[in-house]
């Protein structure tokens, strides 16, 4: 990894953040913000033990929060889609600042109602993407109009979930807190399940300050990252 790169750590300070705001099912992209609860603000949660690591929340308020929960069938492959902010052009305008590099990780939590309160426990990791040869989950989604698709588990219980997506930012992550945490989630129904049922954490719980994931130097040596977090669950 270069060294040289200290320029970058506040370039775009001012236009580097994101927001989780859109999904889509086996290819097929649904209308922005549906099936969402959002914050009108895109930035970053950086305290690891706050209740907003969630679905988002103070100092970001959630202000929109959808009545639709989105049909789909277990095994599907399942798209989240990210943007600066809640008005940025998907195909020309800013994902997140390039300087931004770190993981994405993709977490569900079984829930009574998808359009309720979110729980802090229940959760389990579907889908995690770190470092490898150079490039970055988050350099990836850039490249992709902000896109990431993975799958939802065959296995799992039909019923309502909440689909938490995660980026963590690790531009400024040599000291704790200093990581940048960007999570929002997604209120879907699966459909045609079967009957696993994952061992689940609690968010906020999941990480801790001093992970090496989550207090880790961006701009000094190294050849490999370890994503924070419980190990994702497989059928």
């Amino acid at each position: 990894m270069k060294t040289n790169a200290f320029a970058l750590l506040f370039a775009g300070a001012a236009s580097a953040h994101t927001i989780f705001q859109r999904v889509g099912v086996n290819g097929a992209m649904e209308e922005r913000y549906k099936y969402m609860r959002l914050p009108t603000y895109d930035g970053p949660i950086q305290d690891v033990t706050s209740s907003s690591m969630t679905c988002n929340g103070p100092p970001n308020d959630i202000v929109m929060v959808s009545d639709a929960v989105l049909d789909v069938p277990a095994g599907a492959d399942f798209t989240l889609q990210w943007a600066h902010t809640l008005d940025t052009d998907f195909q020309t305008g800013m994902i997140i600042d390039e300087s931004h590099h770190g993981p994405v990780m993709v977490y569900m939590a079984k829930v009574a109602d998808a359009t309720g309160s979110a729980p802090q426990s229940g959760w389990f990791k579907i889908y995690e993407d770190g470092y490898d040869s150079g490039v970055w989950a988050v350099d990836k989604l850039i490249d992709n109009e902000g896109k990431v698709t993975v799958k939802i588990p065959e296995c799992i219980e039909e019923g309502d979930y909440l689909l938490r997506g995660e980026l963590i930012a690790l531009h400024a992550a040599s000291n704790y807190p200093g990581a940048q945490f960007y999570m929002e989630c997604a209120q879907i129904h699966v459909t045609n399940g079967g009957s696993a049922a994952p061992q689940t954490y609690s968010i906020p719980g999941i990480y801790s300050g001093s992970d090496p994931g989550v207090k880790f130097n961006l701009w000094g040596q190294f050849s490999s990252y370890e994503i924070p977090g419980p190990d994702t669950f497989t059928c």
